[in-house]
């Protein structure tokens, strides 16, 4: 039990030691004019543990302002101390001007990447303007069609009714013909029967003259013969 509670004493002892660590952490960047050390401890008799880059981002955790050393830690999790005075509070101009540079390339890829879509939206624009005029224009030529169909349509209509009109005339053509036909063939008789009349009529009298001439010639001889 006492075991447990001195455990969990020298824990909270710990976390209280860090929690100043914690609060002070900061980010720092190493100079950009060379390469400095970092040391297991405040002072230059102390190992070093690594060479940090020129303008590389560390973690401050803690200043010491009497030996002029800060305890950082590196982005891959070392921690050591550095002159506090080979620490700037924000990246070097040649690292913002590296990082502007980047930025305005990546802003110049996207730049041209949208003008490659804007021109691949100018593109589907123009094409579908042409495909609006191409059916614009098919569209004028189906109602001039269909205008001539109509009008054709109309005058078959008309051609039709004047057909029916004409086979009405025909028809009472045909009638008025076969009428007149009959009437002829009727007045052909007539006449056939009026010569036969006439025949008949011109033949007693001749036969009537054929007997009565002969008499007035007799009688007339008789007369002379008295004288």
């Amino acid at each position: 039990m006492h075991m447990m509670l001195r455990k969990f004493t020298g824990l909270i002892a710990c976390c209280l030691a860090l929690a100043p660590l914690a609060a002070l952490a900061a980010p720092a960047w190493v100079t950009d004019q060379f390469e400095i050390t970092l040391r297991s401890g405040p002072s230059t008799s102390n190992a070093i543990q690594l060479m940090l880059k020129s303008g590389a981002q560390i973690e401050v955790l803690e200043r010491d302002a009497d030996s002029g050393y800060s305890l950082v830690r590196t982005s891959g999790g070392t921690e050591g101390w550095v002159l506090t005075r080979y620490l700037m509070p924000e990246p070097s101009a040649r690292e913002q001007l590296n990082k502007l540079t980047s930025q305005l390339t990546n802003a110049q890829t996207e730049g041209s990447s949208l003008n490659s879509q804007l021109g691949a939206v100018r593109s589907e624009y123009d094409s579908a303007q042409k495909k609006i005029k191409t059916l614009e224009s098919q569209k004028s030529a189906l109602e001039k069609e269909l205008a001539e169909i109509k009008s054709t349509a109309a005058n078959v209509l008309t051609i039709n009714e004047q057909n029916k009109s004409l086979r009405q005339k025909l028809v009472d053509a045909d009638i008025r013909i076969d009428t007149l036909e009959e009437e002829n063939r009727g007045l052909s008789g007539q006449t056939k029967r009026y010569w036969f009349m006439s025949g008949a009529l011109v033949l007693v009298i001749g036969i009537i003259l054929g007997l009565w001439l002969p008499r007035i010639r007799w009688q007339k001889r008789s007369r002379y013969d008295r004288f």
